[in-house]
Parts: structure tokens; C-alpha cells; sequence
């Protein structure tokens, strides 16, 4: 079977740093975009929860099943995030390990799934759902 890749754009924000959060994903190739309030968190936690939601949004759009033959592009604007989950900085935070983990077995149900940092300016898409979830404009909030 061909193997299909899909386009993700993820954001995580928080007012305050720690603060009230959300995350805002746009799933280009699915024309999917959501943007949702978490409730307090730093905005490393925000990044990693966003980029969570939105690969377990791709499995239950495509089906948990079918996700072993689509690859997916993630692009983020942190770097710190990227960084990490391509293994050139150490984690040293326990909280940001059980993110790290949480992703890394989430990838295990794709062929492939890569990680590319972006400037700001090229998430603006996310950037702004995220950003709308915090000001009232997005779905109600969720556990991650």
C-alpha cells in the first residue's frame, strides 16, 4: 500500500506562564482545525499537549487501524519541544518526560512521524485557534 502523509501544524499558549492554557491544531491535509482550552499550564506543557491532541485526532479521523499507513509532518514554533523529540536536548523535567513518552508511544501507530520547528509567523493558523480558545472563542474545555 502507498504510504499517505499527512500535515500538521500545532500551537500551545499560556497567559501567565503558568497560567490558563490552550492548544490550537490544524490539520492541513484534513482540512481539520481545533482550538481547545486545557486549563493551567505553562506553555511547554500547552506545546505538548497540543501536539498530543492533534496526532490522536488524525487516529480517530483515519482510524486507529488505517494510521499505520499515513506519515505525519509535524510543525511547531518550539523549538525547545522539537529539540527534544528529536532527540538533540535532554529532558530533565518529570512532567515533560510523561509528555515525551505519551508522544513517543502515540507515534507507534503511524509509519512515520517527524518533527520540524517553524518560525511563529509560519503558525499562524494555530497560533490563532489556540489564541481563540483562550479568548472564549474555541470548544469547551478538555482533559488531556
Amino acid at each position: 500500500m502507498i504510504q499517505k502523509k499527512i500535515t500538521m501544524y500545532s500551537d500551545g499558549a499560556s497567559r501567565g506562564n503558568p497560567g490558563e492554557a490552550s492548544i490550537g491544531v490544524y490539520i492541513k491535509t484534513l482540512e481539520k482545525s481545533y482550538g481547545v482550552c486545557i486549563g493551567y499550564a505553562t506553555n511547554n506543557e500547552a506545546e505538548y499537549s497540543a501536539l498530543v491532541f492533534g496526532l490522536k485526532k488524525i487516529i480517530a479521523l483515519v482510524g486507529k487501524k488505517q494510521a499505520k499507513n499515513f506519515s505525519v509532518e509535524c510543525f511547531l514554533d518550539s523549538e525547545l519541544v522539537v529539540k527534544q523529540l528529536n532527540h538533540i536536548y535532554k529532558i530533565e523535567h518529570e512532567t515533560t518526560q510523561k509528555y515525551f513518552l505519551q508522544v513517543w508511544n502515540i507515534m507507534l501507530d503511524f509509519s512515520e512521524v517527524t518533527f520540524h520547528h517553524i518560525p511563529r509567523e509560519q503558525n499562524k493558523k494555530a497560533d490563532l485557534l489556540a489564541n481563540e480558545a483562550l479568548d472564549g472563542k474555541g470548544l469547551q474545555k478538555v482533559l488531556l
